[in-house]
């Protein structure tokens, strides 16, 4: 019975059930396709290819792990963990003599892989790698012309690169560039990045690893990957087969992975968020506008629980139909993503998507569930009072709910909670997730607080609303009388200002602050910067011979671990470090600063408690254990990583040994060294300023990144924006025909109309704003110190304007409509 009441109440009030469905429907295609994000970096494949004639790959480990034993009432647990490191362990190549023994290996073959950008006319997005030409067996890549590389000039390249026999190519390598002449070109199965193969020498010269390799190919029929593990047993390195090889020859896709897992269940857990507020506030929109139906029943002898079930099995019918359909939008939803991460950069292309029927199913459930706990919610009142309270709570609106108040207070109090808990936070991946989580605690305590909030914005336009004569009186008349009404519009309105102002204005933030600190420290009057892969040391060292040339710092960056904590770090060349950086240290001193010694940030001197002459276990990027002395403590954290290590210990375990800056304290003239500099191809001398401007463009793909993901959720709340104000509007009907008759007319309506947008327009707007400023204060006071926050006028504006433009194109439209019936014919089919 109550399915079939179900049924012809959905087919009777379309209209009502539409921004239901709408509401649900993005819910679900939001959720699908962070779903599909998570799912890639679960499962995504990452096929290899200059590995696919090796049926076997041994690699080195490329996780640093740490085992703890806690023992608790009477038990002893033991955890093993795990974290990528930033470089490529290398493994040893000695291992290839266990190896060679092991039955059905016909050749073993160490590959040495190192990066080798081609500098020349053409362009490709690839990225380049060089190798021995011993390792082309690997792919296998076949000479379709020339001859092998013999000597320490000779080159051969794929041919993808255009080039033939007889050019001469310089590469960009791991020293100086070099020019070199091609002597063959090879042909093998490779599409995701360009192959130069040297000489066994020059390459092992390059790859600067000396009895190591980057990974060991087993060539052969039959090889037994147990029998492997078995010939390398005591040793920590690891065997790969089949689709388990491409991970350890595109490590960045394997890194990627666990980001992306990452990224979409911030996505998706923010998005689902979002969504439940969006939803419960749409139900209840929707049952309000039907409580007179709703009390009819309840006065013709349905029962509360009979009510309830109704009302949720609407919910399930509306939910399953924009579950399925928004579960379908989000498969191409998700795979765009994926397309857009990979042109930011942010996704290597060798990682492969793949979206199953688990994130579909997902989608669904959470819209299901969603869509019914939102209705019971929004339904709860009128299923349990007395029948003769529903009428009348019909015939008027209800003026105060004590247990709408308290929760709302509640809501508040965790938002201001979470507020101070951000304003504590120094590390971004802590502080993220509770930014926006505060937002949309606040903005629900907002949701529940609404008609308090409207009557209080009402009192407060009362004068403003009265220059509006007949039309702003019945304006501010429906702000206090129709407060619940009034506060559904309000909500969303306040939602997408407060996330917009985040999600534009938290990076920028923390980028101003870093890019401040930098300044301040940066004391040099040059910087070398490059266009490709970074600045070689004989370009360096170039600058370094020039006549009043003071001192050089060269600065290499990466990321090491301490334990399994992540810290951003810096190589500095030690000689001459004051003149050109001072990170303003707080405790100790960098005098004597050597291969041994370690300066790191105030927050990394909290986190880990040290103090000058404390001793620091320290992994580097390649797997590398050492100790380090802290020599000092500064407080420019943000400007220059949180350690700074000699530029010696530093280079010579990162995958790519090029500094991304050279600084430079000169008495002389810039001719001098840009003479010096002319011989180096994409090196350029910039003045300090301009080269924080190169920095700052390299590091906006990431903030890129963040703001393509959030902008689905962004789209998602103006979408709610619309349909709420949408959904209000239309089922006014007999209101405005009762005004009409009444002896208003059409224009008088809609300048009501009108006002009422504009009041609840500002009311949001001085909501979200109040929510956004009090949490990215928090935000910055954690991250950097101080209350400052990064607003940019234009954005600031474009957020208000945006919502404006969708506020009152949302009521305009929907008011004409409903305006459009002969208000006689309206109010006599009553």
């Amino acid at each position: 019975m109550m399915l079939g009441l179900a049924l012809k109440t959905l087919r009777a009030r379309k209209g009502g059930f539409i921004g239901a469905f709408l509401a649900l429907f993005c819910a679900a295609a939001l959720i699908t396709a962070c779903g599909g994000l998570l799912e890639t970096g679960l499962r995504g494949k990452i096929a290899t290819e200059r590995y696919a004639a090796a049926p076997v790959i041994v690699s080195a480990d490329q996780n640093v792990h740490q085992t703890t034993v806690k023992k608790k009432k009477g038990k002893t647990k033991i955890k093993h963990k795990a974290k990528p490191l930033a470089e490529r362990v290398w493994l040893d190549a000695g291992l290839a003599e266990r190896l060679e023994r092991v039955e059905g290996v016909r050749r073993v073959v160490p590959e040495l892989s190192f990066p080798a950008q081609p500098l020349g006319p053409f362009k490709s997005d690839l990225p380049a790698y060089g190798h021995a030409w011993s390792s082309a067996a690997l792919t296998p890549f076949k000479l379709t012309s020339g001859t092998a590389p013999r000597t320490a000039d000779d080159l051969v390249v794929d041919s993808h690169l255009g080039l033939k026999v007889g050019d001469r190519l310089t590469v960009q390598s791991t020293a100086a560039p070099r020019t070199y002449r091609i002597t063959g070109i090879a042909d093998g199965d490779v599409t995701r990045q360009h192959a130069l193969f040297f000489s066994q020498a020059e390459a092992e010269r390059l790859a600067a690893r000396p009895g190591q390799a980057t990974a060991i190919g087993l060539l052969g029929d039959g090889v037994s990957a147990d029998a492997v593990r078995e010939a390398l047993a005591g040793t920590k390195a690891q065997v790969s087969t089949g689709d388990d090889r491409g991970p350890v020859e595109f490590i960045d896709a394997a890194k990627a992975r666990v980001k992306l897992v990452s990224m979409g269940a911030a996505i998706g857990g923010t998005s689902l968020l979002v969504a439940i507020l969006v939803v419960v506030g749409t139900f209840a929109l929707s049952i309000q506008q039907r409580h007179r139906e709703l009390a009819l029943l309840r006065a013709v002898a349905a029962t509360g629980q009979q009510i309830r079930r109704l009302i949720g099995r609407e919910a399930l019918l509306v939910g399953a139909a924009a579950g399925v359909f928004g579960a379908l939008a989000g498969l191409p939803l998700s795979h765009w993503l994926l397309g857009r991460f990979t042109d930011l950069g942010a996704l290597p292309p060798t990682l492969e998507p793949a979206i199953g029927i688990a994130p579909m199913a997902a989608g669904v459930l959470a819209t299901l569930l969603g869509a019914w706990a939102a209705a019971r919610v929004a339904g709860r009142r009128i299923s349990r009072i007395r029948p003769a309270e529903a009428l009348g709570e019909a015939a008027l609106e209800r003026r105060f709910s004590w247990a709408r108040t308290i929760a709302g207070l509640v809501l508040l109090g965790g938002g201001g909670t979470l507020v101070a808990v951000l304003s504590s936070l120094e590390t971004e991946p802590a502080a993220t997730p509770v930014t926006f989580l505060a937002v949309i605690v606040l903005c629900g305590s907002v949701s529940l607080l609404g008609p308090l909030l409207v009557r209080a914005a009402a009192a407060l336009l009362a004068g403003p609303l009265r220059l509006g004569r007949f039309p702003g009186v019945l304006a501010r008349r429906n702000l206090r009388g129709n407060a619940v009404r009034m506060a559904a519009a309000v909500t969303p309105l306040a939602l997408l200002i407060a996330m917009a102002s985040t999600v534009l204005f938290s990076q920028p933030t923390l980028a101003e602050a870093a890019q401040r600190e930098a300044a301040e420290g940066t004391r040099a009057d040059w910087v070398l910067a490059s266009q490709g892969p970074g600045v070689p040391s004989a370009a360096a060292n170039a600058v370094r011979k020039a006549d009043g040339v003071a001192s050089v710092t060269e600065v290499v960056r990466t990321t090491v671990r301490v334990g399994l904590d992540k810290y951003p770090t810096q190589g500095v060349t030690p000689a001459g470090l004051t003149r050109n950086w001072d990170p303003k240290v707080v405790a100790g001193s960098l005098k004597g600063f050597g291969r041994g010694d370690v300066a790191v940030s105030e927050l990394a001197a909290d986190q880990r408690d040290l103090k000058p002459g404390s001793k620091l276990k320290v992994t580097l990027g390649d797997g590398t254990p050492v100790t380090l002395r802290v020599a000092a403590v500064y407080a420019r954290g943000l400007g220059f990583g949180d350690l700074t290590m000699a530029h010696g210990l530093v280079s010579r375990h990162v995958d790519n040994p090029l500094s991304a800056a050279v600084l430079v304290r000169a008495d002389g003239g810039r001719a001098e060294l840009d003479a010096a500099v002319r011989d180096f191809p994409g090196v350029r001398l910039l003045a300090p300023e301009d080269a924080q401007d190169l920095a700052a463009e390299r590091d906006q793909s990431q903030a890129d990144v963040n703001l393509l993901a959030m902008a689905l959720i962004l789209a998602f709340t103006a979408i709610a924006v619309v349909n709420t104000l949408a959904m209000s509007v239309s089922e006014r009907v007999r209101e405005f025909a009762r005004l009409r008759l009444a002896g208003a007319t059409k224009p008088q309506v809609l300048r009501m109309l009108r006002l009422e947008a504009l009041a609840s327009l500002l009311t949001a707007a001085a909501l979200g704003t109040a929510i956004a400023a009090a949490v990215l204060s928090a935000f910055s006071a954690g991250m950097t110190g101080t209350v400052s926050v990064a607003v940019a006028p234009l954005a600031c504006a474009g957020v208000l304007g945006a919502a404006a433009a969708l506020s009152l194109a949302a009521t305009a439209a929907p008011g004409r409509v409903a305006l459009a019936p002969k208000a006689v014919e309206v109010v006599g089919a009553e």
